[in-house]
C-alpha cells in the first residue's frame, strides 16, 4: 500500500505558495492527487467529471471539423484532465494549453501527476507558460483564431484565484476573448457552483448564443450528489 500522505512538491509563486500532494483515502481504497494554493484546494483527482465535461461539451457544441482538425486552447493546466479529454477527440488538430504557474508545468514534465498517458505523449499538444487572461485581452491572442477556448482557472466568475482575472468576466473582457474565436467558435468555462443567470445574460450580450449545462456527480466523501456548471457560448 502507498504512503498515507506525501507532499510531492511545494513552491512559492507570484500568487502564493502552491503545492502538489498525494494522499491515501482508506475508506475509498484509493490514492488522490491534490493541488493547493496556500490552504485553498484547487483541484483533486477524485473529482474530475466537470473538468472532463468542459472539454467534451465544448467540442460537442462545434460544427463539422475543418481540414486539419479543430484548433483548441485550454486556459489552465491543473492536473490536466480537461486537456486530456480534449485530446481524446480525434477531430482536434492542435491543442495549446496556457498555464500561469511554472511549477504546475514542471509537475507534468516530471510526470508527478496521475495522467496516463501524459500530455507530452500527444504531438498535437503544446503547453505554454503564460497569463491566459492577458493573452485573451491582447490583440495577438493565442497566435491564430481558435475553434474552441475552454477555461478552467477560477472557481466561478465571481470567486477568483487572483484579481488579475477579474475584468475577463465583464462584457468588455468577453468581447476581447470573442475576437480570438473563429465564426461559430465556442467558449467554454468551468464553474464550481450552480448556474449564474446574470453571467449567462452577460455572455448573451456578447455571443450569438449562450447557455449553461449542469454537471452532477456523486461525491463519495459525502455520499451525495454534487452539481457544478459548464458555461458555453458560440460566436
Amino acid at each position: 500500500m502507498s504512503k498515507l500522505f506525501e507532499e510531492l512538491d511545494y513552491q512559492v509563486t507570484d500568487i502564493g505558495a502552491i503545492s502538489l500532494r498525494r494522499r491515501r483515502i482508506l475508506s475509498l481504497d484509493t490514492d488522490v492527487w491534490e493541488i493547493l494554493l496556500g490552504e485553498e484546494h484547487l483541484m483533486s483527482s477524485l473529482f474530475t467529471a466537470s473538468e472532463v465535461a468542459l472539454a467534451k461539451r465544448g467540442l460537442a457544441a462545434l460544427g463539422e471539423a475543418p481540414e486539419g482538425g479543430f484548433d483548441v486552447v485550454v486556459g489552465g493546466l491543473g492536473l490536466g484532465y480537461t486537456a486530456a479529454a480534449v485530446l481524446e477527440d480525434k477531430r482536434v488538430g492542435r491543442l495549446q494549453v496556457v498555464e500561469l504557474l511554472a511549477p504546475v508545468i514542471e509537475w507534468h514534465e516530471k510526470q508527478l501527476v496521475p495522467l496516463d498517458p501524459p500530455l507530452s505523449a500527444d504531438t498535437r499538444c503544446t503547453v505554454r507558460e503564460g497569463d491566459f487572461f492577458a493573452l485573451a485581452a491582447s490583440e495577438a491572442g493565442f497566435g491564430a483564431p481558435q475553434d474552441a477556448i475552454l477555461i478552467d482557472i477560477d472557481h466561478t466568475p465571481d470567486w477568483l484565484l487572483d484579481q488579475r482575472s477579474g475584468s475577463f468576466y465583464s462584457d468588455a473582457g468577453l468581447c476581447k476573448l470573442a475576437r480570438h474565436l473563429k465564426p461559430g467558435g465556442v467558449m467554454g468555462l468551468w464553474s464550481d457552483a450552480g448556474a449564474d443567470e446574470a453571467f449567462i445574460a452577460r455572455m448573451a450580450s456578447v455571443f450569438r448564443e449562450a447557455w449553461s449545462e449542469p454537471v452532477t456527480f456523486h461525491n463519495p466523501l459525502q455520499d451525495k450528489p454534487f452539481t457544478q456548471t459548464v458555461y458555453l457560448a458560440r460566436t
